[in-house]
């Protein structure tokens, strides 16, 4: 019996980024899940601090090329790809000189946020999903961490649907305390309407959106839902649970957060014991 798949769609990761919350856990996450025995393929932005030379990134040309089209235009989509040779695994990075290049993650270096952000997200998603499309690689279980993750979900559950890759996916989306401060543009719906994503879906988001309606957004469309940090709006954990999610709570040991998404990834699949 082949290996169960499991997508992470992430923020940040270290060491390619500094070290924090979420990129520890981008990066020590995926590795316990391949150890319990799970395929893993990894995605992250390819953020303007990435040092491309230090870690040896390169670009895989068979995978690049196509454009994302948003607000009429085209945006195009380069997928680069570095080795963490000890521990057997590839991260992909999502790249494009608009929206990466030579920027870091929600803010500027004077802490001023970028007024694109939801549309960087949009674009992110959509790149990770092409991409692993290309790679005719089909993940039973998605798991998002970070706001540059959380249009995933409706993505694949609306627009994706009927894809080969996501027809039987199940999406995780992990909360953290670690967001953007100010709200998205006020285009952001209406750039989210792609395929079978319609006004009436973006009807469900406060505009201007916040954080927490982001956070909001990725759980409608979520199996599980997982409690990252410590301290999180309570107003997004309450949200999960009156969908009746199946959600974690905080999990402080790195052991034991590692056991209790396996756990969970194997009750959303409906492969609990």
């Amino acid at each position: 019996m082949s290996a169960k798949k499991v997508l992470f769609i992430t923020q940040e990761i270290t060491p390619y980024v500094p070290e924090s919350e979420l990129s520890l856990i981008g990066q020590n996450l995926p590795q316990a899940i391949q150890d319990k025995g799970w395929e893993i393929r990894t995605f992250m932005p390819k953020w303007g601090n990435v040092n491309e030379r230090r870690n040896q990134l390169h670009e895989v040309i068979r995978l690049s090329g196509m454009n994302i089209i948003i607000d009429e235009t085209d945006h195009p989509l380069i997928i680069k790809v570095a080795s963490i040779q000890a521990a057997r695994r590839q991260v992909y990075f999502i790249d494009n000189d608009d929206y990466f290049q030579h920027r870091l993650i929600a803010a500027d270096e004077n802490g001023n946020e970028y007024e694109d952000n939801g549309e960087r997200a949009i674009f992110y998603a959509r790149g990770v999903l092409e991409t692993v499309k290309k790679l005719r690689w089909c993940p039973d279980v998605v798991h998002c961490h970070g706001w540059m993750s959380a249009v995933a979900p409706l993505l694949i559950k609306k627009a994706y649907y009927d894809e080969p890759s996501f027809r039987d996916s199940k999406i995780v989306f992990s909360v953290y305390n670690d967001g953007f401060k100010s709200n998205l543009a006020p285009e952001f719906a209406r750039q989210l309407v792609f395929r079978e994503i319609t006004a009436d879906d973006t009807k469900k988001i406060k505009t201007p959106a916040d954080y927490e309606e982001l956070c909001k957004l990725a759980i409608t469309y979520s199996d599980g839902v997982i409690q990252n940090s410590e301290k999180v709006n309570p107003a997004i954990m309450e949200y999960a649970r009156s969908l009746n999610l199946p959600t974690v709570g905080y999990q402080a040991d790195e052991n034991a957060y590692a056991d209790a998404c396996d756990a969970l990834y194997k009750k959303v699949l409906g492969d609990a014991e």
